[in-house]
């Protein structure tokens, strides 16, 4: 298990404040921006892995990892930052582990997620 919470009350306290009168409408159309995203990025890993494409699979790690930042999604962005380091270090040798963990990570945060909302 990780040290770092799923999900980040200050980022979504953050997120809530941006339109604190419209019901969580906002917080719902991030949330929703985010759950239908980030699947894509993960299939982005899988196929640039694939192929032996190093800066596609850097860029699919990296954007996980800011979209999980804005949404205050804490474990899965430190796993996403560690997968893009080591992609842009090492290359792609070694990336299984951290990939099924960031896969994992974002499983959780979607439960997470989708039980803030309700």
């Amino acid at each position: 298990m990780t040290s770092s919470p799923v999900l980040d009350p200050e980022a979504i306290a953050g997120l809530r404040a941006l339109s604190p009168d419209d019901g969580d409408a906002f917080l719902r159309e991030i949330v929703g921006i985010f759950l239908e995203d980030t699947p894509a990025r993960l299939r982005e890993l899988h196929a640039s892995l694939a192929k032996g494409d190093v800066p596609a699979f850097t860029r699919a790690a990296h954007s996980i990892k800011g979209s999980s930042s804005n949404i205050g999604a804490t474990e899965l962005r430190a796993t996403a930052e560690k997968l893009e380091h080591h992609a842009k270090q090492q290359g792609l040798t070694g990336v299984a582990p951290l990939q099924a963990a960031v896969e994992a990570a974002f499983a959780r945060a979607e439960v997470e997620l989708r039980k803030l909302l309700g």
